[in-house]
């Protein structure tokens, strides 16, 4: 069933995206006067087909459904003499700015409808993790910025507060912390803890290209909080069950430090490897003996400390020995719903798919320089995977994923590689600069190496997809 779904979720996903990207193409060609022979859904022998007896295009739906593609009338690319009528709307008579337009507007149509998805969610509201911080490990960031947890962040400033944005919900202060992190700088959380509000200088200086690759919410020592964080399942022969962990258990601290976040509580536990801890439960008495054929009397908490002695395990990512108590958790975080009006949600979505994009783009950059990991490319099984988890769990958040991956979809056109739509864009903007257009034998050349570029990236993404499938 969950194959089935995320292959239903998948081509959902891929038709939409290639659908609004090819008609962003058609639409600015037909407005140019270029006349539009096909426009196709997918590669291949074609399934269903019909011809617009108004503008005369073809419109295919194909067997392959991983892309799409427009084809003009072009002088170039047509075996037969083209009539003469039809010689003003051919493409490559059209002048160089109405060739930018409509190569631009596939990329700019998939940025469009990241905003309009975006919007959709902003004026409908999303229901998202409060910013609410735990308490942070001693000598991390969060830590020395004088935060102690149980705080709500409420704006991100720069260090000279000339830069203020509101903080909303706990994935809004990720991306502003993200985007903040890549001037490799201060910050200026300003958060309210009891009835006062109080600023934390946030140093973000030490992150490393590698920490922004990975979790680096974790590495400042800001992790979602204020939550409660219970045992959903005790294994056999643990060291939870030797210890007295029982199901429903309520975690309140570990060592005297305050629990509310299921990674701060499993990062303590891992590194105590062998070492015992004192974790502070409530445990409801009343309810757990409470016979099965009457009412469930009031509950009644008992505070109880048990020590626990972490079995030593080698993590199979690291290789090191960490510690592991053999216990399940389930984790209740305080959520809020984000509700914007409609102008105001638009501007938001457009400001979150810039965010999105130049994120995209420098991370594209930083994997070419080596700062980043290729292991960052994913492949059409990766998106498949998170089409189907997206799907599961609802509208609200399949369409994130879909504007997500239109967003990715627009930055992928429009790099410089011939092939792409950035690659032509960038013939035609030296036909602009230079007023000579870009030999036909530089272009065989650069599209043959164009064509590796794009292989490689797919056999790299391909690999990965693979890796990540059977974890190796």
């Amino acid at each position: 069933m969950n194959l089935l779904t995320e292959l239903v979720a998948f081509i959902v996903a891929i038709g939409v995206l290639v659908v609004v990207h090819e008609y962003g193409h058609y639409s600015v060609a037909r407005l140019c006067g270029v006349k539009v022979l096909r426009f196709s859904i997918g590669f291949g022998r074609p399934l269903v087909q019909w011809v617009s007896k108004k503008t005369g295009t073809e419109w295919t739906v194909s067997a392959l459904p991983l892309g799409g593609y427009v084809k003009m009338l072009d002088e170039r690319e047509s075996a037969e003499k083209i009539p003469a009528s039809d010689l003003p709307h051919a493409f490559n008579r059209q002048p160089v700015f109405k060739r930018i337009a409509i190569v631009a507007a596939g990329p700019i149509a998939n940025f469009v409808l990241a905003v309009v998805l975006f919007a959709v969610l902003y004026a409908s509201g999303v229901s998202e993790p409060a910013a609410v911080v735990a308490a942070p490990p001693a000598q991390s960031a969060a830590a020395r910025a004088g935060l102690q947890g149980g705080e709500t962040v409420l704006s991100v400033s720069d260090a000279n507060g000339s830069d203020t944005r509101s903080v909303r919900s706990w994935t809004d202060l990720r991306w502003k912390l993200l985007s903040a992190a890549f001037d490799q700088g201060r910050v200026v959380l300003a958060a309210r803890d009891g009835g006062a509000t109080y600023d934390f200088p946030l140093d973000l200086s030490r992150l490393t290209s590698k920490d922004l690759d990975d979790d680096f919410m974790s590495k400042l020592g800001l992790e979602a909080g204020g939550g409660t964080l219970r045992v959903a399942a005790v294994e056999p022969d643990s060291a939870a069950q030797h210890a007295g962990l029982e199901k429903n258990d309520q975690l309140k601290a570990i060592d005297g430090r305050p629990v509310d976040s299921a990674s701060t509580f499993i990062n303590y536990v891992k590194a105590h490897a062998g070492k015992p801890v004192q974790l502070t439960v409530a445990r409801d008495t009343v309810a757990q003996r409470a016979p099965q054929t009457q009412a469930t009397p009031q509950a009644s908490l008992q505070t109880l400390t048990l020590t626990i002695t972490p079995a030593m395990q080698r993590d199979e990512q690291t290789g090191q020995e960490v510690g592991r108590i053999g216990a399940a958790l389930s984790a209740q975080t305080p959520s809020v719903d984000v509700r914007y009006g409609p102008l105001e949600s638009v501007r938001l979505g457009a400001y979150r798919t810039w965010d999105i994009a130049a994120y995209s783009l420098r991370m594209f950059g930083r994997m070419i320089t080596g700062e980043a990991s290729l292991k960052n490319l994913s492949g059409p099984v990766t998106i498949a995977d998170y089409a189907g988890k997206s799907a599961r769990l609802g509208p609200s958040a399949f369409l994130s994923f879909l504007a997500l991956v239109s967003i990715s979809l627009g930055v992928l056109n429009l790099l410089p590689i011939p092939v792409l739509d950035g690659g032509h864009l960038l013939y035609y903007l030296v036909e602009a600069v230079t007023g000579k257009a870009v030999s036909d034998r530089w272009q065989l050349v650069l599209q043959r190496a164009g064509l590796a570029c794009i292989v490689a990236l797919s056999a790299i993404a391909l690999f990965n997809d693979l890796a990540r499938l059977i974890h190796f």
